[in-house]
């Protein structure tokens, strides 16, 4: 029986072309809008996982001041060198420990200019941060510690300043500091909040303090963790070393702050994962309007070919197999919207993923799920079209003109 409904379902389909395929294309219109919108949303929350992954793993950072909302923090003392050791000796399952100071600053080659970030630090920040070097070499502990004038690029300040050149030997200068260049980073790009990684160029730790900064302060800890280990722990024990070397009573608050990167992936990645359910759902009400469209058309069926109800019933059809004729054909209409819909997904994920330039993530599971509430809306909207034919009176629907 359901054969013989199949059959009668696609001739119906041929019948009317036109129809059936405007009937289809609010059922595909539907699917592709909510398999997509999940693709790109899982796509988004790849790259945010992959990108805070490339600052370091396990990292902890730790900086002087409290957060205070909106990208403030309460004032408060920097930190030294001798902080940055203390972390490194007497704290457990400690990896690395990279201190570091940072400032805008103009940076000159010739006749280019580039405003960048001057990092001072030492090879420890390439370490921690996961960095690794296209060309050159590292700081010598002899540069180190005698504070010389030499620097590593960043790709981006490469780009800008040297354009094609070799940049290796050159010297740039950085405000009243001329440096030479005797490394460049490999390119990170841009960060999950849109800055640009690679705009940075470092300068050892010491030559920063005497050369541009004028102090001896320490802005930024960044402390990476043993794999294994726990960083929970390791934020505790940071914060009463910090507490004990800052002089803060119990009764005082922290005037410093211990951040866990696993944190920033945790809330970064539940954002896009809500906001990812919140669009899918938003392009499912486009389905359930093409549920709409199916009911519609099927009515029109059902009132269109009311003498051949009528007959089937007349000859003897029971009610069932005519509820299950104007079912099946329901199914079959949102069916195929189902499968054009997936096929449209893909191409729509692909041309999306490469336009926001977020990793192309094709999920099975949604795909077979979309399909599956497509025919589920095939059934549910056909029903009570599919009803209303296997209920008619024979005699009033071969009276039907």
């Amino acid at each position: 029986m359901l054969y013989n409904a199949f059959r009668l379902a696609l001739h119906e389909i041929r019948r009317n072309v036109m129809r059936s395929s405007l009937t289809i294309l609010g059922v595909v219109i539907g699917v592709a809008a909510v398999i997509t919108m999940v693709n790109i949303g899982s796509g988004a929350t790849v790259q945010v996982t992959e990108q805070i992954a490339s600052l370091g793993t396990n990292l902890l950072i730790v900086t002087p001041g409290q957060r205070m909302g909106m990208g403030q923090r309460a004032p408060a003392p920097a930190f030294d060198v001798d902080d940055a050791e203390a972390i490194a000796r007497e704290v457990s399952s400690v990896a690395g420990v990279a201190p570091s100071s940072s400032r805008l600053v103009t940076a000159v080659f010739g006749n280019e200019n580039w405003s960048t970030s001057v990092v001072g630090t030492d090879n420890r920040f390439l370490e921690v941060g996961n960095w690794s070097l296209e060309a050159g070499r590292e700081f010598t502990e002899s540069e180190r510690r005698a504070g010389s004038a030499v620097c590593i690029l960043g790709a981006t300040v490469r780009r800008e300043l040297f354009g094609n050149q070799d940049p290796l030997g050159s010297k740039i200068r950085l405000e009243k500091l001329a440096c030479q260049v005797i490394g460049i980073l490999q390119s990170k790009g841009q960060s999950t909040m849109g800055t640009d990684r690679d705009d940075l160029v470092l300068v050892p730790l010491r030559t920063f303090q005497r050369r541009l900064a004028g102090n001896q302060d320490v802005r930024l800890i960044q402390v990476s963790i043993d794999k294994g280990s726990s960083t929970e722990v390791a934020e505790e024990e940071i914060k009463r070393l910090m507490r004990k070397r800052r002089h803060i009573s119990p009764a005082e608050d922290d005037d410093f702050s211990v951040m866990d990167l696993k944190e920033i992936t945790r809330m970064l990645t539940g954002t896009t994962q809500v906001l990812t359910a919140l669009l899918g759902a938003v392009a499912a009400v486009s389905l359930l309007v093409g549920g709409i469209g199916i009911m519609n058309i099927m009515l029109v069926s059902v009132t269109e070919r009311t003498r051949e109800i009528g007959t089937r019933l007349a000859i003897g059809a029971l009610e069932r197999e005519v509820l299950t004729q104007f079912l099946v054909e329901a199914v079959v209409l949102s069916s195929f919207g189902g499968v054009f819909g997936v096929l449209l997904a893909l191409i729509a994920s692909v041309v999306a993923s490469k336009a926001l330039r977020v990793p192309f993530v094709f999920n099975p599971g949604i795909a077979i799920v979309g399909f599956l509430f497509s025919v589920g809306v095939g059934v549910v909207f056909g029903y009570f079209p599919a009803r209303k034919a296997a209920r008619m009176d024979p005699i009033e629907a071969l009276r039907h003109e």
